[in-house]
């Protein structure tokens, strides 16, 4: 039988540090009504018989404020790039220029930022959610080296103090990003 080990608790936190990071790239990939490449990181292109991320079809730059522009490099993946993002659900109208595409960036209604904002809420609590697995994770590992004699009662009481402490503060950083976020959607 394998040796039980005392869990470490850093790893744990890693994991927790990555739900909120992975929070704050979800926050990028949302439209606050100024330009930014990451709006379309979430696009993927019909290309070569597979579905492949419109980054690995062309180059994108952000020229100005109210605009993203997009340089296809094959020419014959422009029709299915500008379908992508005319059906990416972003509400962007692609305009072909040649062998590039410029994507107005229109400016949001009301209801389109409380929209984005209940999205930016749902992006939160999934990894809210995420945080307290991470945390199940690890009381269940303490519980299990204190039944195997690893770890003493008092330490395993400590170790969850801890766990619960990291998990504190994770759901509080998501928290503030989810705040900043809103603000800055709000934001007119």
């Amino acid at each position: 039988m394998a040796q039980a080990e005392k869990p470490e608790l850093s790893r744990y936190r890693d994991r927790m540090d990555k739900a909120v990071q992975a929070l704050k790239d979800e926050f990028a990939s949302l439209r606050t009504g100024r330009a930014s490449a990451a709006l379309l990181d979430q696009v993927t292109v019909e290309a070569y018989g597979s579905q492949m991320p419109l980054n690995q079809c062309g180059s994108i730059s952000v020229p100005e404020p109210r605009s993203i522009s997009v340089s296809v490099w094959d020419k014959g993946l422009i029709v299915s790039v500008e379908k992508a993002i005319r059906n990416a659900g972003l509400g962007l109208n692609p305009v072909v220029e040649g062998q590039n595409l410029r994507i107005p960036i229109p400016p949001l209604t009301e209801e389109r930022r409380k929209d984005l904002v209940k999205v930016a809420g749902k992006y939160a609590e999934q990894q809210k959610v995420a945080i307290r697995n991470v945390r199940r994770d690890a009381n269940d590992d303490i519980k299990k080296a204190k039944n195997d004699g690893v770890v003493t009662e008092d330490d395993q009481k400590r170790m969850e103090k801890e766990v619960q402490d990291m998990t504190d503060a994770a759901i509080k950083r998501a928290d503030e990003a989810l705040k900043v976020k809103e603000q800055e959607i709000m934001q007119v």
